[in-house]
């Protein structure tokens, strides 16, 4: 079945939007005081919450846009020639707006949570992203080859001789990949891996009144934009350049 650019939209929004709300809101749970996951969640908690906020959107909304939910995979994908250019701006549009609703759905859930979280640290991280060593090429060194993998990773799931016929597999393959992204290259920058995901709660940090927010570290948040997008579209064209997608 096709469907129109406005359907695909649609997905893209409501798929990014789930993902913001299971991976954010799992950062929330395990960062913010007094939650039922502070002392309990940890690491592998959050990367549960990414790698299902991927793998439910893309069960729900694969067959209909390809569940790119970052502007990396859908530049990627253009630039290696997987997707048309003429939907790319769309596609990016709905992706950053999807991130944004929710992130005010997390603002929403977890406010009182915020007014009794006093660690800046904290609630920006439920936020966005920034390197723990301080360092903004440490960040784009990890944010690059993560989103490189993502991608290359991503094609290979959807493509690879063993499950190419098996949209379901590729769908759990692929929110397994992210899970174990986020285990193995998150302990440098969060990761975002993804300029929407990364750059619309940013603004949503700098906008709102959240109580005790800090900054929004503005001078890092170049780096989830630029570099995933590199990486992406490295990935992509790598994967092409070495095996069919046809």
């Amino acid at each position: 079945m096709s469907f129109d650019l406005g359907t695909k939209l649609a997905a893209e929004f409501f798929g990014t939007m789930i993902l913001i709300i299971f991976g954010n809101g799992a950062v929330a749970n395990m960062a913010l005081e007094k939650t039922t996951g502070r002392h309990d969640g940890g690491w592998l908690f959050v990367a549960l919450g990414y790698g299902f906020g991927v793998m439910i959107p893309a069960f729900m909304f694969g067959s209909i846009s390809g569940n790119h939910l970052n502007p990396a995979v859908t530049l990627g994908f253009a630039c290696a020639g997987l997707f048309p250019w003429n939907q790319v701006f769309g596609y990016i549009v709905a992706q950053f707006a999807g991130a944004i609703v929710g992130q005010l759905i997390i603002v929403i859930c977890y406010w009182p949570f915020y007014k009794k979280t006093q660690n800046e640290s904290a609630v920006l991280m439920t936020f966005a992203t920034g390197d723990g060593a301080d360092s903004s090429v440490n960040g784009f060194i990890n944010e690059t080859i993560g989103t490189l993998l993502l991608v290359f990773g991503a094609i290979g799931a959807y493509h690879g001789m063993f499950i190419k016929d098996n949209i379901d597999l590729a769908n759990i393959a692929v929110g397994l990949l992210i899970m174990t992204l986020v285990i193995s290259m998150g302990g440098a920058t969060g990761p975002a891996l993804n300029p929407a995901r990364d750059l619309g709660p940013r603004l949503v940090h700098a906008i709102l009144p959240i109580p005790n927010k800090g900054s929004s570290n503005w001078h890092y948040s170049w780096v989830p934009i630029v570099a995933p997008i590199i990486g992406g579209i490295a990935g992509a064209i790598l994967f092409v350049a070495f095996f069919p997608t046809k």
